[in-house]
């Protein structure tokens, strides 16, 4: 038995915090395969999305790195 599936299996009854800080285990290395593949997959449409952003603005500025543009730019983007 993993320890992913060990946590799984009794974090109901002491929750994932108090297991991982008994075991040792970061939080996220419990989480991220609960994830799957369908939030790996949503994650990499977004960064798509986000690159292919970035990638305009940098040709709207003509390949120069004016970061005070890029920067609110993106910071409008959220």
């Amino acid at each position: 038995m993993n320890r992913c599936q060990f946590l799984e299996d009794r974090r109901r009854a002491w929750g994932v915090k108090r297991l991982c800080v008994v075991l040792e285990v970061a939080r996220s290395s419990f989480r991220k395969p609960r994830a799957g593949p369908a939030a790996r997959a949503a994650r990499e449409r977004a960064d798509a999305v986000l690159a292919e952003q970035i990638r305009a603005v940098h040709v709207e500025w003509n390949g120069t790195n004016a970061s005070s543009p890029h920067h609110s730019r993106a910071a409008r983007w959220g």
